[in-house]
C-alpha cells in the first residue's frame, strides 16, 4: 500500500460494492478510477450487508461500516458519525447529500485544512416523500452545506443555477457516468421467464414514489392497451406502490416485476426494450436516464427541466398520460434510431466515468472550475427555476 496517497473519505452512501442507488455506483467508481491519486475509505452501513459481506476492503477500496441506516432519520446521524471518523483519519472528504450537513461547522472549525467537498443531491428537500418539519430540516441543512463547504458539487445545470440564484454561491457542474453498463443480448431460453421478450415492449426500472410519476405512465399504457410495458420497482415497501400494483395487476399488456438485483438480468431486460420510459419529477441527472443512453435506448422521458437538459432535447417527452398516449401511436412515425444515436453520442461525450471522476479529482484538489452554465439548448428552461425554489 502507498501511504504517501491522500487519504479520501466518501460519506452519505449505502457503501460498495453498490447494490442500491445512484451515490453507491458513484461512490464505487471514483474510488476505483482514482486509486492511483488516493486511498478511499467509504462508509458503509452495517444494516445493509450481512455478516459475511462485511469486509475490510474491497478492490482496494477500504469500507467502514456502522451499525445504522444510511436512509431516513437514521441517516442524519449516520452521517454525523462517518463525519467524526473522517474528521481523524481523512484528508479529503466528500459528503453525498445534505442529511448530515449541519454539523459541516464543526468539521471546519475543528479541521479547517481539511477539503470537503459536497454533492447537494438535487435539492432533496423538494421531493414529495419529505413532508413538514423533515422538509425544513432538509432545505436548513442544504444552506450550511453550500456556506461551509469548501467545494460544491450540482449534478445537473438546473440544480447549477439554482445554487447561484438562492445562495450566490458557484459550484461545479458534475454529472453522472453511465460506461459501467453494457447491452446484454437476450437468448431464446429467457423467452419462458419474460414472454414479452419476444416482441417489442417498453420497460422502465425505478422506486415506485410519486416523484417517479408511475401513476401516469401506468394509466397511459393501460388505456394504450397494446404495447406491453415492463416496470421494475420496490412496489411492497409503500402504500402508494401496493395500490398501484392491485389496481393494475389485471392488464394483460402491464409486467409489473419486483426488484431485480442480478445486474446481468437487469441489463439484458433494459438492453432489448423498445423504448425506455423515465418518468422521474425531481432530483437533477438521474443515474438510470444516462445509463438508459449509454446503452443506446430510445427514451420517452418525463419533461422536467433536468431530464430535458441531461438529454440535451434529444428525448420525447411527457408531463400527462395523453401525452404517452399519443406518443405511443406516433411511435411508427418516429426515427427511434435516430433518437437512439443522438442520446448515445451524447452520454459518449459527456457521461463516461474518466471525464467525472478527473472532475471530481480536481474538485479534491481545489483547482479552478469553469464558470457558468453549460450552453445547452434546455438551459432556456433555467429561468423558471428560481420562482419554483
Amino acid at each position: 500500500m502507498n501511504y504517501n496517497k491522500p487519504n479520501l473519505g466518501i460519506i452519505g452512501t449505502v457503501g460498495v460494492p453498490a447494490k442500491y442507488g445512484g451515490f453507491e455506483t458513484l461512490a464505487e467508481q471514483l474510488a476505483l478510477n482514482l486509486s492511483n491519486e488516493y486511498q478511499t475509505t467509504v462508509y458503509c452501513s452495517a444494516t445493509n450487508y450481512a455478516k459475511h459481506e462485511r469486509v475490510k476492503q474491497w478492490k482496494g477500496i477500504k469500507l467502514k461500516y456502522l451499525p445504522m441506516s444510511a436512509n431516513g432519520v437514521q441517516s442524519i446521524v449516520y452521517d454525523i458519525v462517518s463525519m467524526i471518523h473522517s474528521l481523524i483519519f481523512m484528508d479529503v472528504i466528500l459528503v453525498l447529500g445534505v442529511s448530515g450537513c449541519f454539523f459541516l461547522p464543526f468539521i471546519k472549525f475543528l479541521a479547517p485544512r481539511k477539503q470537503v467537498v459536497v454533492n447537494v443531491d438535487g435539492m432533496e428537500w423538494r421531493r414529495g416523500k419529505w413532508k413538514g418539519l423533515a422538509k425544513k430540516f432538509l432545505r436548513f441543512s442544504e444552506g450550511i452545506a453550500v456556506r461551509y463547504a469548501d467545494e460544491v458539487v450540482t449534478d445537473n445545470a438546473a440544480i447549477q443555477q439554482y445554487v447561484r440564484d438562492i445562495y450566490g454561491v458557484e459550484s461545479r457542474l458534475i454529472e453522472y457516468g453511465a460506461d459501467h453498463v453494457e447491452p446484454i443480448d437476450k437468448q431464446p431460453e429467457q423467452y419462458e421467464k419474460y414472454p414479452f421478450l419476444a416482441g417489442d415492449y417498453a420497460f422502465k426500472v425505478c422506486r415506485i414514489e410519486p416523484e417517479n410519476n408511475i401513476h401516469i405512465v401506468l394509466e397511459a399504457f393501460a388505456r394504450h392497451g397494446k404495447m406491453p410495458l415492463v416496470l421494475v420497482g420496490n412496489w411492497e415497501n409503500s402504500e402508494y406502490g401496493h395500490d398501484l400494483r392491485e389496481l393494475y395487476r389485471q392488464y394483460k399488456n402491464l409486467h409489473l416485476l419486483d426488484p431485480i438485483y442480478q445486474h446481468d438480468e437487469l441489463n439484458m431486460l433494459r438492453s432489448n426494450c423498445t423504448l425506455y420510459v423515465h418518468g422521474h419529477s425531481a432530483g437533477g441527472t438521474n443515474p438510470s436516464l444516462v445509463e438508459a443512453m449509454y446503452l443506446g435506448l430510445p427514451v420517452l422521458s418525463y419533461g422536467a427541466v433536468y431530464n430535458r437538459i441531461t438529454t440535451h432535447e434529444r428525448a420525447i417527452y411527457f408531463e400527462t398520460a395523453e401525452d404517452i398516449i399519443l406518443a405511443l401511436r406516433k411511435l411508427p412515425e418516429m426515427d427511434l434510431n435516430q433518437i437512439a444515436h443522438d442520446l448515445k453520442w451524447i452520454a459518449d461525450m459527456r457521461y463516461l466515468w474518466s471525464i467525472i471522476s478527473k472532475k471530481y479529482a480536481m474538485a479534491f484538489k481545489g483547482i479552478e472550475r469553469e464558470v457558468g452554465v453549460p450552453a445547452l439548448e434546455s438551459t432556456k428552461h433555467l429561468k423558471h427555476l428560481k420562482s419554483a425554489a
